[in-house]
């Protein structure tokens, strides 16, 4: 690219990333902002500082309960996830038969339906699974972190093993051949050599559930009705008032609630950078 070229795209790239970022920016600065000075002054004056609307959002939103039940639901899930999914995927890359195409599609079809239209089955559906009250309070997987748990699985599920299963059939066969030589049986075979070598890929798709998972904010609000064991996101309801809401007060809970991810992808990001160029140069 000549020089000219270049200064033209870096202005381009500069100026979509600033209205890209504005959004989140402004957010931020209003965190920092009391509401009064705001209403006084308007969103585009500057002054009013205060960190008091963190303390009340914390406080006022009960962050550190829904904090807890987001990782409670959210980690499982990520985990379950990525280890049925690669499960499913060393299947499909490891052997060839008959039906393996049409089992790809199979666990590929939750990522083609839109939630809403699985609302109403799968909330007759949990409503009928009763469990000990050992592990729901509730006797059925509604109003338990088990449903959301499970929903969270079923629907990333194909998503992940489609990806997976592309990266695993670029591993050569010949290690395989070679393992079976040393007398490494299947489970093997999986554990020990395919999970080591697909790693960045785990990494990448690990950062993005975390995301989504995280998130999520639909089937918390359809399967969960106890204010205990809604997720933080769906804990940001707790911020508005009866007949005003603070805006800035709803920043400040909404910045906090996005820094688990921001960590989480800024500790991985080398994984997940791998993960996505991964075999960009094969062939």
């Amino acid at each position: 690219m000549s020089k000219p070229r270049g200064t033209v795209a870096m202005v381009i790239m500069f100026t979509l990333s600033v209205i890209w970022l504005f959004p989140l920016l402004w957010a931020v600065i209003n965190s920092f902002r009391e509401y009064a000075y705001t209403q006084a002054h308007g969103y585009l004056s500057f002054g009013g500082w205060t960190f008091d609307n963190y303390r009340q959002a914390w406080e006022q939103g009960q962050f550190g309960l829904h904090f807890k039940n987001s990782l409670i639901i959210t980690a499982p899930a990520v985990l379950l996830t990525l280890f049925l999914a690669s499960t499913v995927a060393f299947v499909l890359a490891r052997f060839t038969f008959k039906f393996n195409l049409a089992l790809l599609g199979f666990f590929l079809a939750a990522n083609m339906l839109p939630p809403q239209a699985l609302l109403i089955p799968v909330f007759r559906m949990f409503r009928e699974v009763h469990l000990p009250l050992w592990m729901s309070d509730s006797g059925t997987l509604l109003n338990s972190f088990w449903a959301l748990i499970l929903v969270n699985v079923a629907f990333q599920l194909g998503f992940c093993a489609f990806v997976l299963s592309n990266y695993m059939k670029t591993i050569p066969r010949e290690i395989y051949e070679s393992a079976e030589i040393d007398g490494a049986g299947v489970w093997r075979q999986y554990w020990q050599l395919t999970l080591p070598l697909v790693r960045p890929a785990l990494a990448a798709l690990a950062v993005l559930e975390v995301t989504w998972i995280y998130n999520e904010f639909f089937w918390a609000t359809v399967l969960v009705s106890r204010g205990d064991k809604f997720p933080i996101t769906s804990a940001l309801n707790n911020l508005r008032g009866q007949f005003f809401t603070d805006t800035n007060l709803v920043a400040a809970g909404s910045v906090m609630v996005a820094l688990p991810v921001l960590i989480v992808f800024f500790v991985l990001q080398k994984q997940f950078v791998s993960g996505l160029t991964l075999g960009a140069t094969k062939g």
